[in-house]
């Protein structure tokens, strides 16, 4: 047995039987090795940001890690940056890298890099294998970390000749890690927080916005008056009639003072403490009020749920809270804006839907108007990081194969990822992509303002925000990737391609024109 067969062979035996890969010379032999078990579904994908971002979606929907295939640092390089949207998520990613054989990383090659060096500020967990024999004790190890933690990136290097060399084993599954124990003392500081009688938020995040934990969550708020609330960046929320709502707090400094004005204390329950997405000149640092409380309810994110539930036993809160309400919502009429666009999804989407969302500037309201919708799982972009969308839509399509899912997608973040299509079509994902067709780059504008850039722009300032000259052929694009894609202008045509979402196999592109 070679390393490249240990490889896998631990992978499967680990549960990992997905791999999403851009592979290059140093990855032939695992990519031969494919051939040998079938329980592996090898997926190709033209660009190593399609593969982070397919696992990072995989590992958000399917609550396991998906493995990726890279080529190289240059290849790790670009997927970096949907790794780091994998991070904030959190989700699941066993990240393999090839690299040059051992032998060969000094000699001053013109493909020689430091891999690790690369990995190391995307990843939670880095390891180098040493020899054949080395490969499957290390990828077991590799899935441990990726599992840990509520989702943790595990980036395992393999040199070129760890994959070719004989000797490779079948390593012994690593012991159970012991169960991390509820932190006592948090329980009970957060109960005290929210008896005292003082404004409180209840910031969720990670495992603690499935609907189960939602339920605690809503009956700790029946008992004390807490306000439930989830950070901007949204790794996956079960939401929509009949569940517990959250309130998304403002990536926005200014809205975001607003949201937390008069708070005293804040409850950290599987999220760290919020922040605005960027710092300004002359305004505010923090979004809280100066003197209010943190507390953070366990150390270890995955032990949220289990946190909420002892925090529910400490207050003694067995009243159900309010949940959502079903609502027959209204297509709007006529030529589409960004609101009717989010009004067709919201009525329009067929259950069970899972929304996947990259809209940027175009999407902000789609929680207030998607109000009592049907239930859905929501994906939203975690950290910034462009190019999330398409991916992310493909990776949970192919984890969750019998529910339709919908791309909320900006055009111009749509382009960072646009190869993904490519591979929606050859894996006959069930994908319905939306893009907001504004020819524009929206949320820029605005952050000139917030930035303090008054002057009017001149045209060459203009164009650097601008998608026109050419304005770019979705439909076109779509079709040359073997998506099926139409250009839609008035709600009622899109609102009828949303509901076929249900009954449709295979991807479809849906370029909504806005003005």
């Amino acid at each position: 047995m070679n390393g490249a067969e240990a490889l896998t062979r631990a992978l499967l035996a680990g549960g990992v039987n997905t791999c999403f890969a851009n592979p290059g010379t140093s990855e032939m032999h695992f990519v031969a090795a494919l051939d040998r078990f079938e329980d592996m579904r090898p997926v190709l994908c033209l660009f190593e940001g399609v593969a982070t971002g397919a696992a990072d979606g995989y590992g958000r929907m399917a609550d396991k890690p998906a493995a990726t295939l890279m080529h190289l640092g240059f290849g790790l390089s670009g997927g970096l940056a949907n790794l780091h949207n994998a991070r904030k998520a959190p989700s699941p990613v066993v990240n393999v890298v090839g690299d040059h054989a051992s032998w060969h990383r000094a000699s001053g090659s013109a493909l020689v890099s430091d891999v690790e060096a690369l990995a190391k500020p995307m990843s939670d967990w880095v390891k180098t294998s040493g020899s054949a024999a080395d490969v499957s004790s290390d990828a077991t190890e590799a899935i441990a970390a990726a599992r840990s933690r509520g989702g943790q990136v595990a980036t395992l290097v393999l040199p070129a000749d760890t994959a070719w060399s004989e000797g490779g084993i079948v390593a012994a599954p690593p012991a159970p890690a012991p169960e991390p124990a509820i932190d006592e003392e948090a329980i009970s500081a957060a109960a005290k927080a929210l008896m005292s009688g003082e404004p409180t938020m209840l910031v969720l995040g990670g495992r603690a916005l499935r609907a189960v934990s939602l339920a605690c969550a809503g009956r700790i708020a029946a008992a004390t008056s807490a306000r439930l609330a989830t950070p901007y960046g949204i790794g996956r929320l079960e939401r929509g009639a009949g569940r517990v709502r959250v309130e998304r707090l403002p990536a926005l400094i200014d809205p975001a003072r607003k949201a937390f004005a008069g708070i005293r204390h804040v409850i950290l329950a599987g999220t760290g403490k919020p922040a605005a997405m960027f710092a300004y000149p002359d305004k505010p640092r923090a979004m809280e009020d100066p003197g209010t409380t943190f507390h953070r309810l366990c150390d270890d994110p995955a032990l949220a749920p289990a946190a909420l539930e002892a925090l529910c036993e400490v207050l003694g809160a067995k009243a159900d809270g309010p949940v959502e309400q079903a609502q027959d919502l209204a297509i709007p009429d006529g030529a589409l804006t960004p609101d009717a666009i989010l009004q067709c999804v919201a009525a329009a989407m067929p259950p069970q839907a899972i929304i996947v969302d990259e809209s940027i500037s175009a999407g902000r309201n789609f929680f207030p108007l998607s109000q009592g919708a049907l239930p859905h799982d929501y994906l939203q972009l975690p950290a910034g990081a462009l190019g999330n969308g398409i991916p992310v839509a493909l990776g949970a399509a192919l984890a969750c194969p019998d529910r339709p899912v919908i791309n909320l997608e900006g055009d111009g973040s749509a382009m960072y990822t646009v190869q993904g299509l490519w591979t929606q079509a050859r894996e006959q994902a069930n994908v319905t992509t939306i893009i907001f067709s504004n020819r524009r780059y929206n949320i820029l504008d605005a952050e000139l303002k917030n930035v303090g850039v008054t002057a009017e722009m001149g045209a060459r300032a203009r164009g650097m925000l601008s998608l026109d000259r050419p304005d770019i052929g979705w439909v076109d694009i779509a079709r040359g990737f073997g998506v099926d894609a139409e250009r839609v202008e008035d709600a009622a045509r899109l609102a009828t391609l949303i509901a076929s979402a249900a009954t449709r196999q295979g991807p479809l592109l849906i370029e909504a024109v806005l003005p």
